[in-house]
């Protein structure tokens, strides 16, 4: 008996087996089907073609494309004590721009100034301040004004530190992340562009953030500051492409930064100065852009994502990366 019952089973099962390869093959065999794997295949080779140029030919081109494009003596780079800001500062002497810092603690600034004046021969400017605070746009167009400004980096940003629930956040905190996150690249675009559309050329790179890509709980108002970014940067693109303003947005996964606890680098997870290098590179092919090669495989991955995964997963990753700082002590 239980063999006869083996029997049906195996017999049901084999004819599911060829009804589903029947429907497979009838829906690959259809109109619609070939359209949908046609479109679908486009779109990966598409996709493939335009990493290639933006993240390997770039490399190679940068050099001949950079001042052609922003024109100008000037870069501007708010954050750039350190991390990412330090390392685009560093990029852009190279190709022999002068170059402002703008951060909050002094003894680094000069410091920084320091060593890219003995290294690549170039100018600095100083500029002291605390994009916490609203009432300094003032004496920053005091002190830009004159300068013929090429590239404008809106690299500043402030995080978490640890992830957290809303309610527990501190109203500072709150407070900091939307001026030092929107307020600022905000301020700051509007106050470097005018100069820009007068010469008819520049660029202004903007640093999001990967959590701009789904809401990320627990570094909610974090996620939410960058998606602002995102948007701002894709709407001004448009606006300005008249004028040849270049406005990039960067959407970086891991750097290796005080922000995420000097993690060492790796395949995945780049040093400040790899990435700044590699995201320089990309400037003339991408608007929108991850700016390293590593970067751009993860958030094509997570593209197939749906979002209710990414929200639940984002959740218990927080949750777990707040108990692992916990027991390292990590503040």
């Amino acid at each position: 008996m239980y063999s006869e019952c083996e029997q049906m089973l195996g017999e049901a099962s084999a004819t599911n087996n060829v009804c589903t390869g029947g429907y497979l093959l009838s829906c690959f065999y259809s109109p619609s089907g070939t359209v949908f794997i046609l479109k679908k295949t486009s779109v990966f080779v598409f996709d493939l073609f335009k990493a290639f140029q933006t993240y390997v030919v770039s490399r190679f081109l940068l050099g001949r494309n950079l001042r052609k494009i922003c024109g100008g003596k000037w870069a501007v780079i708010t954050g750039a004590s350190d991390g990412i800001g330090k390392a685009f500062a560093n990029e852009l002497a190279k190709y022999k721009y002068n170059i402002v810092l703008l951060s909050r603690t002094l003894s680094k600034l000069e410091n920084v100034a320091h060593e890219i004046e003995s290294t690549y021969g170039v100018q600095t400017k100083v500029i002291c301040v605390d994009f916490s605070d609203d009432a300094i746009y003032e004496d920053i167009k005091t002190q830009l004004n004159g300068l013929d400004i090429g590239v404008l980096v809106n690299n500043v940003g402030t995080h978490y530190g640890i992830p957290g629930f809303f309610v527990d956040l501190p109203e500072k905190k709150l407070r900091d992340l939307v001026s030092i996150n929107v307020s600022s690249l905000t301020m700051m675009t509007h106050l470097v562009l005018p100069g820009m559309v007068e010469r008819k050329r520049g660029a202004i790179i903007n640093l999001s953030s990967s959590a701009a890509q789904f809401p990320s709980p627990l570094v909610t108002v974090y996620s939410a500051t960058k998606a602002y970014v995102d948007h701002f940067s894709q709407g001004l693109c448009i606006e300005y492409a008249k004028d040849n303003i270049v406005v990039q947005c960067l959407k970086p996964y891991y750097v290796s930064t005080a922000m995420t606890f000097n993690v060492s680098p790796n395949i995945f997870v780049p040093s400040a100065d790899s990435y700044a290098k590699s995201a320089l590179a990309t400037l003339p092919y991408s608007r929108r852009t991850c700016g390293y090669w590593a970067h751009g495989f993860q958030a094509w991955l997570f593209s197939f994502c749906p979002e209710w995964l990414w929200l639940r997963a984002a959740y218990y990753w927080h949750i777990f990366l707040i108990n692992w700082l916990k027991r390292n002590h990590v503040e």
